[in-house]
């Protein structure tokens, strides 16, 4: 998988932690990923997805630990708004927890699947078409 080509999809990273949002950002670049959307909680991904004015994601990738609304919640929340459970964004959970229970619950609320840390360039890339049907070269 090379990052040549600029990839024309939207991905909007959920992550308390400024240094693995950016080491996100960094493997979604290596793939040719150039439309990246960053919230530091799930609050702020809320606030992104209901507002009129941003670009709307194609993949969402977030963490499943964080302060205040952590993955689970923000899952549920996305499913229980309608506009937002019509529009059927892929959330891809993203968590060094290896916890099998915890990794069904997630994907019981509406996480399309659950990815460990540490993850790779290649794995986040098929994964991501697995999820949207784009096809990195």
């Amino acid at each position: 998988m090379s990052g040549a080509e600029s990839c024309p999809l939207c991905v909007l990273v959920i992550d308390d932690q400024k240094t693995m949002r950016s080491i996100v950002r960094g493997l979604l670049k290596s793939i040719g990923v150039t439309a990246i959307a960053e919230a530091e909680s799930g609050e702020q991904g809320l606030e992104y997805l209901t507002d009129p004015g941003t670009r709307f994601p194609d993949v969402i990738i977030c963490d499943l630990h964080m302060e205040n609304m952590d993955g689970l919640q923000f899952c549920n929340a996305v499913r229980r708004n309608e506009d937002l459970r019509n529009c059927g964004v892929p959330i891809l959970m993203l968590t060094g927890d290896r916890d099998r229970l915890l990794h069904e619950v997630s994907m019981q609320v509406g996480a399309l699947t659950v990815l460990t840390k540490p993850i790779t360039a290649e794995e986040l890339g098929e994964q991501i078409t697995a999820a949207v049907g784009y096809a990195f070269t």
